[in-house]
């Protein structure tokens, strides 16, 4: 068994595993970044730090996350500390993995970031990575600036 958040993402309901997860925040005023990929929404200071803040509608290739979305899970990538919005959370549990069977179709995004199922009240939620919700060339290019001075 391993220990999960529930969290709802494009309308959809998903597992985060808890490794994955610095915090869960609620992020004020996003900064929005010219010539940015189009799944980086801004930044935002959190805790004396900017972080990027990742549109996951947008990462997903569906409609964009709702302006007024302020949820979110921070995670590191590389080191670097990302906001990655949700639409809700719900509870942290512990379940069951189960692999993501070869039958399974996931449309557009849900493919490239599900790594496997959980079974909550006989509804099966996609465990999601984080980590690929994070467009390559922001995460390789390190996209969150130093510490903000004090």
């Amino acid at each position: 068994m391993e220990l999960f958040l529930i969290a709802q993402i494009a309308g959809r309901g998903v597992a985060i595993e808890t490794g994955q997860v610095d915090s869960v925040v609620d992020i004020a005023q996003i900064v929005a970044v010219p010539r940015a990929e189009a799944a980086v929404r801004g930044l935002v200071a959190l805790r004396s730090r900017v972080v990027t803040v990742i549109d996951t509608g947008t990462a997903l290739g569906l409609d964009a996350t709702p302006d007024g979305a302020r949820r979110a899970v921070i995670t590191r990538v590389d080191g670097h500390p990302y906001a990655i919005l949700v639409d809700a959370l719900e509870d942290v549990a512990t379940f069951e993995r189960q692999p993501l069977s070869s039958g399974l179709a996931l449309d557009r995004g849900w493919a490239s970031v599900g790594v496997g199922l959980v079974e909550r009240d006989g509804e099966p939620l996609l465990i999601v990575d984080l980590a690929a919700l994070v467009p390559q060339t922001v995460a390789t290019a390190g996209a969150s600036p130093q510490p903000l001075a004090a």
